[in-house]
């Protein structure tokens, strides 16, 4: 009792040079944190110790020095330390040289952030952590202008094209959102072709929400295929485009209370087992050359081809997710991150009929010239089931190169591979 109470006058008596202490080192490693407290209670202990008042020569100097220097000198050091205090700075850096950074946090400054926004903390340090989800920076989260698809014609009666209102709403919020957006979709079944997002925009699925892929393939338009493919991934020339797809955008939500996005893929599987398909399945969800986006708290549901893919982009977090489709569908990854970076997949139970990650980055000549890797990559805590495939597959289109991909609390059943690296012969 009696040595806090020394640490509390000193507190009062000298607060910044205190705090500046405590500040320096607050690890949450238990030593660290014991090593701490000793050196504030040290601290304490020198500055309360009873000292000669200052000399008049001592005061007659103040005069001589700017305004600003006077006061510090008698504001900050009225009782002088001992000599052997000097001797603290000194033992506090030695042990900050010497300390493992990565076991260090601090609690009370924010994460650091890069020139847009973004946390620039390490792929190193979030290996450490319990989740990934710093890597979406959470900026602009709460959306000032919040609109209803219903407000703009939508019908959710399973029935009727909704394609049309989600272009309009999503337009409408463009044009006057001033920025920050969001486009709610209420309980019902929203029937839709393809329709694209905008950026610093939140499109949320209420508790009931589906909405459901168009079984008109005219409402899923031909667009390029990908430079890093060169071609459409099944079919040469373009490409089917997804049914929720993004270009360049920054700062976008995917969430809801559990709604669901149902591609009604069977259309699509049966062409491509009658080999009858005439260009590359579109995916459920495709954002290209993008950044900081979050999905989460929802369930993907028949996909026509790959599920979520997430292609020449960075900051990409897609947790708390439920993506199925069934076992024998062709081609239904779960999430497949490609030629991306900073990307973190948590918490995530997926039933497909191909791998349930798999991590890409471009295909044969294609890939190799667009030179795009996908790297700092973490996949943990996934769970789920595919009868031929692996959990997590490194590859196959990997022409890019791939680097820093982090796998583990992998929960994989009843399938071919937990982890398969692969790529084509050649």
């Amino acid at each position: 009792t009696t040595v806090l109470h020394r640490v509390w006058l000193a507190i009062q008596k000298k607060p910044i040079y205190c705090y500046c202490n405590i500040l320096i080192v607050f690890p949450s490693n238990i030593n660290w944190r014991l090593f701490c407290f000793a050196h504030v209670v040290t601290v304490g202990l020198a500055v309360t110790v009873p000292t000669s008042p200052r000399s008049s020569m001592d005061i007659a100097s103040d005069h001589h020095k700017p305004p600003f220097l006077s006061l510090l000198s008698t504001t900050l050091f009225a009782a002088r330390p001992p000599p052997w205090c000097l001797l603290l700075p000194l033992f506090t850096v030695v042990a900050l040289c010497t300390a493992n950074r990565s076991s260090f946090t601090f609690p009370f400054l924010p994460l650091p952030q890069t020139h847009d926004g973004l946390h620039s903390v390490t792929y190193e340090t979030l290996l450490n952590r319990n989740s990934c989800a710093v890597f979406f920076s959470g900026v602009g989260a709460v959306r000032r202008t919040v609109v209803s698809i219903a407000d703009f014609g939508g019908v959710g009666d399973g029935v009727t094209s909704n394609t049309a209102a989600f272009h309009k709403a999503i337009r409408y919020l463009e044009e006057r959102g001033g920025g920050s957006t969001q486009l709610n979709v209420p309980r019902g079944r929203w029937l839709t072709g393809s329709f694209n997002l905008t950026s610093n925009f939140t499109l949320f699925l209420e508790h009931g929400a589906v909405i459901l892929g168009s079984q008109d393939p005219n409402e899923w338009p031909i667009i390029e295929p990908l430079p890093s493919y060169g071609r459409g991934r099944e079919r040469l020339g373009g490409r089917h485009i997804s049914l929720i797809h993004g270009d360049g955008l920054t700062n976008v939500i995917i969430t809801g209370q559990n709604g669901t996005v149902d591609g009604q893929g069977k259309m699509w599987w049966d062409l491509w087992w009658n080999r009858t398909l005439e260009h590359t399945r579109g995916h459920l969800i495709e954002l290209m050359n993008s950044r900081n986006i979050l999905i989460s708290n929802l369930t993907f549901m028949n996909s026509p081809f790959w599920t979520v893919h997430p292609v020449y982009c960075s900051n990409v977090v897609i947790k708390e997710m439920t993506i199925l489709a069934p076992l024998n569908a062709p081609n239904t990854d779960g999430i497949d991150p490609d030629s991306s970076t900073n990307i973190c997949i948590e918490d995530c139970y997926i039933e497909s009929g191909d791998d349930l990650v798999a991590v890409k980055s471009g295909w044969d000549q294609y890939g190799i010239s667009y030179a795009r890797p996908s790297s700092n990559i973490i996949v943990r805590r996934v769970s789920g089931t595919t009868p031929t495939c692996s959990g997590v597959g490194i590859g196959s289109e990997m022409s890019g190169g791939i680097s820093n991909v982090t796998i583990h609390d992998l929960h994989i059943r009843d399938s071919a591979a937990g982890v398969r690296i692969k790529t084509d012969q050649g």
